[in-house]
């Protein structure tokens, strides 16, 4: 039987022709993350499942629902469905939390749930997020925020807003959730399965369900904001209070509590109204039990992820100019082995000059050459042949104008940047 190449439908190709998009978001995010004075780092892509449950939480859809795992005789891995887990534990394992504090790094990763397949939601997905370990002040948590919010605003996105709340620390919740079970609790047989397990550990995911009949039973539901204790709520007045000073625009939204039990305190997410019902292409917040759960000594942290599919999604539907896409600056033409041959040696030497240069490899006639290098956009051409050989000299012609000038044939390299307005150096200095 004939092997049929497709790919599942939980997983997405990134084409050439989508490479600069993704790039674009890269390079924005990466550049204002050092100006934050965050450092990459880059993990692996499976990690003990141990982690997972114990940072995640038992209790939550990623964990119980959507986790890609492998079990072996001995142990059990798993396919990240998030990166914070995985960087808090590098963190750890490599005794960086020993260094100066803060500790703030950034990183690119693809992640793996078992979700429903719509627009802007895949079994395998990727993200920016960026984490900060060793700090308590809410100025930490301002910095984290508006590192997120400039990278939206350097990619040109609009129509962004910032909804943040505080869903407390464990001290708070105590109480919160024997209200919250009260109020539940007349309908709790009607909940789905999974929110009926959580009733008495964790009743806080219900309101995260993404169940409609779990959803109707949560509203009204008493919300955490009331519930907070003395710290809670002068670290989020705090924290608002610095937002205010910084000029950021803010709405405090109750419901937000976020998918993964780690997050105390802050919780925050952007939500844009142009990539439909999946809207949130930030979400982040504190965690600060999250690093003496997986080992650590007592320290507070905090951080997002950037869902790089909806960014470019949102990009897209507001018509945000993306890099330019790479192109070809020159192409050479050749006729005869032996042109062929100079050819070649100068597309080394334009290539090794820093330009994008390119020539025939198919055995085209120079029609051919002529037609593939409009269609690949060179920016220029020249055609090498028996003549030019014996002249010493070659015509460069720009491709869009028209325009054609006579250059020495060697050192071709030397004289292109003088006649043309093309290099690598130049692509740089746009982007």
């Amino acid at each position: 039987m004939k092997l049929v190449a497709t790919r599942n439908k939980g997983a997405k190709d990134i084409l050439p022709a989508d490479i600069h998009k993704w790039r674009t978001v890269e390079q924005v995010a990466a550049d204002i993350a050092e100006c934050y004075g965050f450092k990459e780092i880059r993990i692996p892509t499976f990690e003990k499942t141990e982690l997972f449950v114990r940072s995640v939480g038992e209790t939550t859809d990623v964990v119980q629902k959507e986790m890609f795992t492998v079990t072996g005789t001995e142990s059990s891995f798993t396919l990240r469905p998030e990166g914070t887990a995985g960087v808090i534990r590098a963190l750890l394992q490599n005794g960086l939390m020993n260094e100066a504090a803060p500790q703030k790094l950034f990183y690119f990763v693809n992640c793996f749930r078992h979700e429903n397949v719509q627009k802007g939601r895949l079994w395998e997905f990727h993200q920016f997020g960026a984490e900060m370990a060793g700090s308590h002040s809410p100025a930490a948590d301002a910095e984290v925020i508006c590192f997120a919010g400039d990278i939206l605003k350097g990619l040109g996105l609009q129509n962004i807003s910032l909804h943040i709340n505080s869903i407390g620390c464990p001290k708070c919740r105590e109480e919160y959730y024997k209200v919250l079970r009260e109020f539940l609790s007349p309908n709790r047989e009607k909940l789905c399965g999974t929110c009926q397990s959580r009733f008495e550990k964790n009743p806080m995911r219900i309101l995260d369900c993404k169940s409609d009949i779990c959803k109707g039973i949560a509203e009204g539901a008493p919300l955490i904001t009331d519930y907070l204790c003395d710290e809670c709520r002068e670290h989020f007045k705090r924290l608002c209070g610095i937002l205010d000073e910084m000029g950021v625009e803010y709405v405090i939204d109750p419901k937000i509590v976020r998918g993964l039990d780690y997050y105390t305190k802050t919780v925050f997410e952007f939500i844009s109204d142009d990539i439909g019902a999946q809207g949130t292409i930030c979400g982040g917040g504190r965690y600060d039990g999250l690093i003496e759960e997986i080992g650590g000594a007592p320290t507070p942290a905090l951080g997002f992820a950037m869902g790089l599919e909806r960014v470019i999604m949102a990009m897209e539907s507001q018509g945000v100019e993306f890099m330019p896409e790479p192109g070809c600056d020159i192409y050479i033409a050749s006729m005869g082995e032996n042109a062929q041959g100079q050819a070649m040696k100068l597309i080394r030497e334009l290539r090794e000059a820093g330009h994008r240069a390119q020539g025939d490899v198919m055995g085209r006639e120079l029609r051919g050459q002529l037609k593939y290098a409009d269609k690949i956009g060179a920016a220029y051409s020249a055609v090498i042949g028996d003549s030019e050989l014996e002249s010493g000299k070659v015509t460069l012609k720009n491709m869009k104008s028209g325009e054609k000038t006579e250059l020495p044939l060697l050192p071709l390299a030397d004289f292109v940047d003088k006649f043309t307005d093309i290099s690598m150096a130049d692509m740089f200095d746009e982007d």
